[in-house]
């Protein structure tokens, strides 16, 4: 802080363009690394972005029976939910940190949030 109490409002801007820049890199980093979800066992496997885009699907073609396609599609959901919770645990561990430092930026001037 300044003299006077008041906050020095170029190193606030300062660590804000700083937060941003790391937010930046670190949604970059999710959108290209991959997670893989499973079910049954790895006998259906999905693989995608932190971001959540589906990148392959893959089957075991000891699942795909045609007398029984409610099986392979609950394994289908299954591996999809499980590949989102991967990539939540992938964001959760990139963006934590930077989002968690979001109320320092108030740091005991009396902005709403601090």
């Amino acid at each position: 802080m300044q003299p006077g109490g008041q906050p020095d409002m170029a190193m606030i801007l300062q660590q804000a363009q700083k937060m941003q820049e790391q937010l930046m890199t670190a949604q970059q980093e999710l959108a290209e690394a991959e997670v893989t979800g499973q079910a049954g066992n790895g006998l259906v496997r999905v693989t995608q972005t932190a971001a959540g885009e589906v990148r392959s699907v893959q089957i075991d073609p000891k699942v795909v029976d045609p007398e029984d396609v409610e099986m392979l599609q609950d394994l289908l959901v299954g591996a999809i939910q499980d590949a989102a919770r991967a990539a939540q645990e992938l964001q959760a561990e990139k963006m934590g940190p930077l989002t968690g430092g979001l109320g320092d930026l108030g740091g005991g001037f009396g902005l709403p949030g601090a």
